[in-house]
């Protein structure tokens, strides 16, 4: 097997559910040895998330999240399973965990007692909240990020129902497992130049709101505000998924110009003429009428009619297709993003390739996503040497 370009980096990873276990996947991809510590008896939690042919402890989910790893099984609060995850993190490069700050001390596993064993280790702590604000003890999951952050006010400001609402994803987790691996590979940079650990906090409130108030902060950015926050062209109840004769497609309409060519495409350039429309400006401040126009429109077109012209007029345009077709598009399928695996446990499977692709340095296949304490005796040999 190909070796990785984090090949002979050693990361002990006491994470479970998304968040840390995505960060930590992301390494394993890229050839790091993630050695996977879990709990007695249910292991991670994400284990349990679906029902599999493999039986119970093997969901969908947690196939998704933990390939290229190896499992133990260890309580830290016997005094030996102790003494082997201190041995694990003797010559460890990485600690990823994501176990509240109070807990870890009563552990001994903070970070000053773990690099006191080991100067040079990368001390990854993933936490719901900045450990040095009021929230700090506080549990997370990804609905209560959602609600903290305003993300669950966004929905009805687009349709209008005053419900808060979830976005239907665990997008808060997998946001902040994205920021996890960065500041990893940072961390790991910095100490390859310099020869210093350190510790790298991965709050997932602060990391989620900073993506999600990129572009929704917008009038509040200024002091005083300029107006509400929330994007508009992101909330805009009008610019939605239009409507064919056969289904419904998203086109993007962003340039000026765009304008003048979908309602050629639509056969109703005269529209455009209206004086409503005559400059930058007016077609702005006139969004909503022209996205009416084209919702009543596109009916008259077939989606593939549709998606045609837009291409051919080079205008972005996808059709909108259900969750359970995704996995047979063409295009997913002809760059290897679906690979077909065999799973000693599961049987045959569907995993989701590393979508980054690099040149060179990537493993070629890594291992399948272990059952619970499958790498027990091995890994504990490790610390024995």
């Amino acid at each position: 097997m190909q070796p990785g370009m984090l090949d002979g980096i050693k990361v002990i990873d006491l994470t479970s559910v998304v968040f840390g276990p995505y960060s930590t996947q992301i390494l394993a991809d890229l050839g790091a040895d993630v050695i996977k510590v879990e709990v007695p008896g249910s292991g991670d939690a994400f284990r349990w998330s679906g029902a599999s042919p493999g039986g119970p402890g093997m969901a969908p989910g947690f196939l998704a999240l933990n390939r290229g790893k190896r499992s133990v099984v260890l309580d830290l609060k016997n005094p030996e399973d102790r003494q082997v995850m201190l041995g694990l993190l003797a010559d460890a490069d990485m600690f990823a965990v994501n176990v509240r700050g109070k807990a870890l001390e009563r552990l001994g596993l903070d970070y000053a007692a773990v690099s006191a064993l080991n100067p040079k280790i990368v001390y990854l702590h993933c936490v719901g909240f900045g450990q040095d604000g009021p929230y700090d003890d506080l549990q997370a999951y990804d609905d209560v990020i959602q609600a903290a952050s305003g993300t669950a006010t966004l929905l009805p400001r687009v349709d209008g129902n005053p419900s808060p609402r979830y976005l239907p994803s665990l997008i808060a987790d997998k946001v902040a497992g994205l920021h996890g691996a960065y500041a990893a590979l940072a961390a790991l940079f910095h100490r390859q130049r310099t020869g210093e650990g350190q510790y790298v906090e991965v709050p997932m409130f602060e990391c989620f709101t900073s993506f999600m108030l990129l572009e929704h902060l917008d009038a509040q950015t200024f002091e005083p505000p300029l107006g509400p926050a929330g994007y508009g062209r992101q909330i805009d109840p009008y610019r939605q998924p239009f409507a064919t004769s056969d289904g419904h497609i998203s086109i993007v309409i962003y340039t000026l110009d765009a304008w003048d060519r979908i309602f050629g495409i639509l056969d109703d350039a005269a529209f455009l003429a209206d004086p409503r429309f005559a400059d930058a400006r007016g077609r702005v401040a006139q969004q909503d009428a022209l996205y009416q126009r084209l919702a009543e429109l596109t009916p008259q077109m077939t989606t593939a009619q549709l998606l045609d012209a837009c291409h051919a007029a080079q205008l972005p345009a996808q059709p909108v297709r259900d969750l359970d077709e995704v996995i047979d598009d063409p295009h997913l399928n002809a760059t290897g993003f679906f690979r077909r695996r065999e799973h000693p446990h599961v049987g045959p499977y569907v995993e989701q390739a590393q979508p980054v692709r690099f040149g060179r340095g990537t493993p070629d296949e890594r291992r399948v996503p272990p059952k619970l304490d499958e790498h027990g005796a091995e890994v504990r040999g490790l610390t024995l040497r």
